[in-house]
Order: C-alpha cells, then structure tokens, then sequence
C-alpha cells in the first residue's frame, strides 16, 4: 500500500469536512455565542462525542483493525466477515443497554460532568434534556466506527473518512433552513441534528460497505473467542487511545466553575483540531492497517519503514502549523468567530487558550501515530499504563493551573500531559526495538524543526504589522489572514527546500499522488 497515496485520501476528504466544520462552527458562534445556552450545548454534544472519538479513533479502532485485517490476510475475506458480524450483533446489544442506563440516570450524572451548572438550575435542566437528545449519537457512531475499519482494512479509505462531512452538512442545513423557525429552542434544535446526522452516517457506511463485497447481517448476539479477544484488547485500549479525550472531558467539568470558559475552550479546540485532524488522525487511520498486516506477514523491516515515514510527513506537516497558532492565534480566532453574539472580549481569551492547546499540538499528532505500533502487535496493555499517567498528570495539572491562572491552565495541562504521554510511547517502543529513527528520519526531522521555527518567528512580526486590520471589517480581516497564512506556507516550503527538510523530486511525488489519488482507494 503507498502510505503518502491513502494518507493524501484520508487528508482531503478530512480537509473537506474540518473546513465544513469551521463553517458550522461560525454559523453555531453567530447563533448562540458563548452564554449559557451554547454552554449547555457543548456539554451535551462533548459527552457522547467524547465516547465516539473513543470509538472511532480509539479503542474500538485499536482493537477491531488489527483483529480484521489478520484475519483477512490469513484467512480470508469469508472469515473477517464472519468475524465483523459477530462483533456488529454483541456491539448494538451492549450499546443498546448502555444508552437506556445513560439516558435514566443523566438528571444524576450531569452534576459530576457539569458541576458548574448546579448553581443555575435552569441551565442544569438544560443540560440534561439536550444531553439526552443527544446521546444515541454514541450508539450510531460506534455502529460507525466498526464498518470504518472494515473498509480501512480493505484499504479503502474514502468512505470512512468522508462520513464525518455528512455531520457538518447537517448543522448547515439545521441552522440556515430549521433554526431561524425555531428560535426559542435553539439548543434542542442543535441535539436533535447530531442524532439526525449520526443515523446519516451509520447508514452510508454501511451501504459502502456492502458495495465493497462486505455486506454485514445481523445475527443473533454470541461470544465467540474472536469477539471475546476483541473486548479483551478494548478494555485497556479504551484508555490508552483515548487519554486526550478523557483529559478533554477532565477540563470541561473543570471549566465549568468559571463562566464562559467551556466556550472558549470548545471554540480553541475546533481550531487545533483542524492540523490534528488532518494529520495526526489521518496518519494513524492509514499506519494501524499497513502495520497490522505488515507484521502480520513477517515484515519488521517494511514496518518500521512505514513508521518512520509516517513520523517525519507527520512533523513536516505539524510544526509550522504549531509555529503558526503560538505565533498568531488572535487573528486566527478573529476571522473564524467574532460576529454575532461571539464578541472581541471572546476572541481574546479563545486565542489564548488556543496557543496554549498548541504548544501540544505535535505530542497529540506523535501520539496517533506512536500508538499504531503497539496496537498492530496487538498490544493495547503497555499504552494504558501510560495513558493513565497521562490523565493522572493532566488532572492534577488542571486543577493546579485552573486554580493560578483560569481557563488557559486547563488548555496547558492537557498539552503537557500529552508530551508526557508521548515521551513514554516512544521510549517504550525505542528500548524493544520497536522504533528507531533511519538515516532519512535523523537528516530531515531537526530541518523541519528549524524551518518551522524561523516560520513562527516571521508570522509574529507579521502578524504585529497587521495589528490595526483585525480591528477592521469582516473583509478586510479575511484578506489579511488569507495573505498571512498563503505568506506563511511560501515562506516554510521554500525554506525547507532551502534547508532540505524536504526533496523537491519527494514533494513532487506528493503533490502527484495527491492529484492523482482514487477515491477508492
């Protein structure tokens, strides 16, 4: 398989869907701001969203790929159909019961997720309604996350990856089309679209699936020793793969003590998410297959090939974008957010939070595509022991933080715990032999470092010249930032040609197979 070939089909269909993403995020800002509705809306829509980026890009994902795609290898496409169906039926019992537990005991749970919202009983009340309407979110995008891997394992990337465009498209058309008649209940407005869009989803991937000669069945519900294994691997994985998430939801219970700080800090992420997305997520998708089956063959030397390949694209991409949201985050913020109900007083603390979430941005990308490795040889073990030190750190560090310097402590925390949680990986991997950086790997890494460094130091003079038009109108801060950010990807790419962080004749093979790629692929 060509890893920059499916990595630039996951990439542009994830590009698609983050950049609908912002639209809808503007279009959600204008709306209902950062006030109490919009915080109640996030808490809603972050706890089963939370549970689903376990699943899709977690332990669900960590488990079920490596599991799938062995048996597709050795034993073939019959066997890891069989395998699929049985996971399918035990998965929809078991979440089936799960969300009828949630959605009774929420009027319980949502104090210890929102303690914040206890003093205002209004908000509290919200928070439950919509939080209810919301969590089968969870059960569809779980069903979601299975016929994912089904088709990454395939090596057909396009359809899982062009499945989360469908969620955007229906925040579009709920906000535009359905809001402006229902103006009193915009929250309700906004949970009922999740679960519209996640129903959407379950039902394209699994139509993609049996168009690539994968149609599940539902049998009855069994144990079989292959999804006996399955669980076993997700129990510790649900942790390791999810250690950001759960350090996430750590800083939104926290961060409902200090009012309008669960927006600020939601609207921060959606940025940063943007390069993870991207890359980081990206990467991983494409990497656990390859390396799965990969070692699965007996090819150590092709997988830490792979592997090093995947760390250096990964850094090329992510430092200058980390460069990027230290240097200038206000007019990044700025542009996307401030009209409507979202204010200038709400552009300036989001952006802070947003350097802050950045300086981790490169350990939460390391990290996806770190964890590959271990969950390929089907280890999942080793990962949660340091994922769980991982959220021990961040949620002392939060409280701490929080506490010192408000809402941009828990933004800090989390990107600190991820450099720890980072740094174990790969001393983990390092000393079984496991990761190991190649001559191309140790040339190229400190370039891109360099290239982005000088990146982050240009945008800030920049970005200090610019300073009087982002106080201007909404025209002529977009132009601005478009020449800032078009400025800033010449100035990288020529100083990494320059420095040879990156070969012109590897670029150009690039930027070939991104045009070139199928979207079947």
């Amino acid at each position: 398989m060509a890893l920059f070939k499916s990595f630039a089909t996951v990439g542009g269909y994830t590009a698609a869907s983050r950049v609908l993403g912002f639209l809808r995020d503007i279009l959600i800002a204008a709306a209902i701001g950062t006030g109490p509705v919009a915080d109640a809306f996030f808490v809603a829509f972050r706890f089963p969203n939370l549970f689903r980026r376990l699943f899709a890009e977690g332990a669900f994902n960590a488990a079920f790929v490596p599991l799938f795609a062995g048996r597709l290898e050795a034993e073939g496409p019959g066997a890891a159909r069989a395998f699929a169906e049985d996971a399918l039926s035990v998965m929809l019992a078991w979440l089936l019961l799960l969300t009828a537990v949630i959605l009774a005991a929420m009027p319980w749970l949502m104090p210890v997720i929102a303690p914040g919202f206890v003093g205002d009983p209004a908000q509290l009340d919200l928070a439950v309604e919509l939080t209810r309407i919301c969590f089968p979110y969870l059960l569809f995008m779980a069903l979601a996350a299975l016929l994912s891997g089904v088709m990454n394992s395939l090596y057909r990337f396009a359809a899982a990856a062009a499945a989360p465009i469908l969620l955007n498209l229906f925040f579009i058309g709920a906000l535009t089309l359905i809001l402006p008649a229902f103006r009193d209940a915009p929250g309700q407005v906004l949970a009922w679209t999740v679960v519209a869009a996640g129903l959407a989803q379950f039902l394209f991937l699994y139509v993609a699936a049996a168009r690539a000669g994968m149609p599940l069945r539902l049998p009855a519900p069994r144990l079989t020793p292959g999804v006996k294994r399955l669980f076993k691997l997700m129990v510790p994985g649900f942790l390791s793969a999810g250690a950001m998430q759960l350090n996430l939801l750590v800083g939104t219970m926290i961060a409902t003590l200090q009012a309008g700080a669960v927006s600020y800090l939601y609207y921060a992420d959606r940025i940063y998410q943007l390069p993870l997305g991207l890359i980081g997520i990206g990467i991983g998708v494409v990497l656990l297959p390859d390396l799965s089956r990969k070692l699965r063959g007996g090819d150590e030397a092709a997988a830490m090939h792979s592997l090093n390949r995947a760390l250096e694209l990964s850094m090329f991409l992510t430092l200058p974008a980390t460069a990027a949201l230290i240097a200038v985050p206000f007019p990044v913020v700025s542009v996307l957010f401030e009209r409507g109900a979202f204010d200038g007083e709400a552009s300036e603390a989001t952006a802070l939070a947003l350097a802050a979430f950045a300086l981790g941005l490169p350990a939460y990308v390391l990290v996806k595509v770190l964890q590959p490795a271990f969950f390929a040889r089907e280890n999942t073990v080793t990962p949660l022991h340091f994922a769980l030190a991982s959220v021990a750190a961040n949620l002392v560090l939060s409280l701490v933080l929080f506490f010192t310097i408000g809402f941009v402590g828990i933004a800090l925390a989390t990107a600190l715990s991820s450099w720890l949680n980072t740094g174990l990986l790969a001393w983990r991997l390092a000393k079984q032999d496991h990761l190991g950086l190649d001559a191309g790997a140790r040339r190229r890494l400190p370039r891109s470092l360099l290239a982005s460094a000088l990146l982050g130091l240009g945008l800030l003079v920049a970005g200090w010249q610019l300073e009087p038009l982002w106080a201007m109108s909404d025209a002529i801060r977009i132009v601005a930032l478009a020449g800032l950010v078009a400025g800033g990807v010449a100035a990288y790419g020529v100083v990494a040609l320059l420095i040879k962080a990156v070969e012109p004749a590897e670029l150009a093979r690039l930027l070939r197979r991104r045009t070139k790629k199928s979207p079947g692929s």
